[in-house]
């Protein structure tokens, strides 16, 4: 068995269905895992998007989504998951839009990858408060048993397009 994340919104590689974007009702898709090493006493998630500004050339990674602490016990978030409707304990870190929470993919130009990275540790983190990507994943270092992705893409749909 491996630890393995998966969304019933897109399979892997596929596009990210319009109502998970900035152009649709921005809400955050639904996700499922399985298989965490047996020593998990929490998992944290980061949803980024290596391809910012312009796939063509990429200048920074945009993060999208910061979560930590979520229970062990936890096999999965619902689509739209925010405030109450995260499991039990789950915290939740600061994006690049400077908030909190999901903040779906909202691409300026191109195809975009948006990476949902779902790490394992061997232990609850403590001492943080609204954390960036960088400083969770600090306080990961050292306690990350394992670690699994998927991949989904999405470009905007312009005006002449519709």
């Amino acid at each position: 068995m491996s630890f393995t994340i998966t969304s019933t919104a897109f399979a892997p590689g596929d596009p990210i269905p319009a109502r998970h974007a900035c152009e649709g009702e921005d809400l955050s898709p639904a996700l499922a895992w399985r298989d965490p090493p047996e020593r998990t006493r929490s998992f944290a998630l980061i949803v980024d998007d290596p391809d910012a500004p312009d796939p063509a050339a990429p200048k920074r990674t945009w993060v999208h989504w910061v979560l930590y602490n979520i229970p062990a016990s936890a096999r999965a978030l619902a689509e739209a998951a925010t405030g109450d409707g995260l499991p039990e304990g789950t915290l939740t870190g600061v994006n690049d839009d400077g908030r909190e929470g999901y903040s779906g993919p909202c691409p300026p130009t191109g195809r975009h990858r948006y990476f949902f990275k779902l790490y394992a540790l061997d232990t609850v983190l403590r001492g943080l408060s609204r954390p960036t990507k960088a400083r969770l994943e600090s306080a990961m270092t050292g306690h990350i048993l394992r670690s699994t992705q998927l991949m989904g893409t999405y470009e905007q749909v312009t005006h002449a397009e519709l």
